[in-house]
């Protein structure tokens, strides 16, 4: 079970490259008139469904939690939600990737913390320590910092270009 959950965990971050990196491929399987944020945001909760349910799989729970978990918790989702309420599904979910628009952004998170949508995700992780065995955090942890590195350069050149 244990390699299975962590494959599970790992599972999100090759799509999610393979976006960042061939934007026009996702673009050209999404066809035309299908925003490709739309479809990645469906594809990504699925994926993630199955990120979590491997995640559960090798947990065990127990109430209450410790302290350090509320304020882990609610600060890494408040982050989250930030940055969905500030850019919304499309500058979530690579829309600039797939030639869209987005207005940058420099209200807190951004400018204060880089990649806040990955840093809330890891402090939320880190704040589950009580329950999920450290290697599958670890794991996880990594999986965004991978992103991070990935994200951190952007070559204009490679946009998709929006079918007609």
């Amino acid at each position: 079970m244990g390699i299975l959950a962590g494959i599970g965990v790992l599972l999100p971050f090759p799509f999610y490259y393979l976006l960042w990196t061939y934007p026009q491929s996702w673009v050209n399987l999404c066809g035309k008139g299908r925003d490709p944020s739309k479809v990645m945001a469906l594809v990504s909760h699925f994926i993630k469904l199955i990120q979590f349910v491997s995640l559960f799989s090798v947990s065990s729970f127990s109430w209450p939690p410790p302290l350090y978990f509320w304020p882990l918790f609610a600060f890494g989702q408040f982050l989250n939600f930030r940055v969905y309420q500030l850019l919304g599904e499309s500058g979530t979910y690579y829309g600039v990737r797939f030639g869209k628009n987005i207005p940058w952004v420099r209200e807190f998170p951004f400018g204060f913390i880089k990649d806040p949508q990955y840093v809330g995700s890891i402090i939320s992780l880190v704040a589950c320590l009580s329950w999920v065995p450290f290697q599958y955090i670890l794991l996880w942890s990594l999986g965004y910092l991978f992103m991070i590195h990935i994200e951190s350069t952007e070559d204009v050149t490679t946009r998709a270009k929006p079918l007609s």
